[in-house]
């Protein structure tokens, strides 16, 4: 009889979990009603972009004169022109023949000159793939160095074409010193000329991170100490707390516990990222890519309402870190998502 009593009372837990365990489900599914599908997100970019749409669109038919117009409208505004010029340059890596039309149209255009040398860059890596170096085959990575060095002219023209105050085409080449395995000395000269002319571009420290971190050629304190110093030297809205945030990533999410997320040093780079991003100006190219970013740190530190916040406001495009380091990224971002929404319903850790 004794024995019949507890038994009873694991009975009666386990349904009462399963009737809770299949509301919470219920009123996850009616909450995220207007949440777009796995097989509806756009894994080509972070967020919508009307006007990178419609130049990607014009360089399908051949026609530059959009790209060129978009660029240079883009004027001294440093981090939209460069987010346009790898738009318009990772379509060059794929077909180049609008690009030579508009380079023999405008032979000193520097708009011109450094989606050349961009799309070189672009083009050697993807020759190389995004393997591992112990995965990446001989002729692969002999491709992907020839590449690698014939853009160093193309870059040295891009330079000499520059507007004054330009940093485009020097934080374009970073990608190419580390390839090239360019040593320190190199590459601190290199990143001297990208912050005489724009110490705070966001592209530009999260391309020298990479530089910095331990599977190139720094070292995980290397990039923490550069991504620190960054950040505390940058004003709000810069996004450059968000640095922090990459470099933390980048060297302990394969093997951190799951608490790891939640340690007071992670969890105060996280709020100093989301105060960034608020005072950010909406229309910053790389602000999806930190919302993006947030979204993952926020749900894995069971704050699951904050994280919502982040996913709603990039639903739909999942061009972006953490995801683009999955197989499929669209899978993992839903996947994220759907337990950050399921825990904001509940009010606890999602099962």
């Amino acid at each position: 009889m004794h024995g019949i009593i507890p038994l009873t009372i694991l009975v009666v837990s386990l349904v009462v979990w399963l009737v809770k365990r299949r509301r919470t489900s219920k009123l996850a599914a009616a909450a995220g009603a207007d949440l777009v599908p796995r097989e509806q997100q756009n894994t080509n970019r972070s967020f919508p972009d009307p006007e990178a749409d419609a130049v990607e669109a014009a360089l399908a038919r051949g026609e530059w004169q959009p790209a060129a117009q978009a660029i240079a409208a883009a004027g001294t505004d440093w981090e939209r022109r460069s987010y346009l010029v790898d738009v318009v340059a990772d379509r060059a890596a794929r077909d180049d023949a609008w690009l030579r039309a508009w380079q023999a149209a405008r032979p000193d255009d520097p708009d011109a000159a450094v989606v050349r040398a961009a799309a070189q860059v672009a083009l050697a890596w993807e020759i190389r793939t995004g393997a591992f170096a112990e995965h990446v085959t001989g002729e692969q990575a002999a491709g992907f160095l020839r590449v690698l060095g014939e853009a160093r002219e193309d870059f040295e023209r891009a330079r000499k074409l520059a507007l004054p105050g330009d940093p485009t085409p020097y934080l374009k080449e970073i990608p190419l010193y580390k390839g090239l395995n360019a040593p320190h000395e190199a590459m601190l000269a290199l990143w001297s000329e990208v912050t005489a002319r724009a110490p705070y571009h966001y592209e530009a420290h999260a391309h020298a991170l990479q530089y910095w971190c331990a599977k190139w050629h720094g070292s995980a304190e290397t990039a923490r100490d550069f991504a620190g110093q960054a950040a505390a030297s940058a004003p709000p809205g810069s996004l450059l707390s968000v640095i922090r945030l990459i470099a933390w990533f980048e060297h302990h999410h394969d093997d951190a516990p799951s608490e790891a997320f939640g340690w007071p040093e992670v969890r105060g780079m996280t709020d100093a990222a989301l105060a960034d991003v608020a005072a950010a100006r909406p229309d910053h190219p790389r602000l999806a890519e930190a919302r993006h970013l947030l979204a993952y740190f926020l749900t894995r530190q069971e704050r699951y309402e904050a994280a919502m916040i982040q996913f709603r406001d990039v639903d739909g495009c999942v061009d972006a870190l953490p995801w683009r380091y999955f197989e499929d990224p669209a899978k993992a971002f839903c996947g994220i998502r759907d337990a950050a929404l399921r825990g904001a319903v509940s009010g606890r850790a999602p099962a």
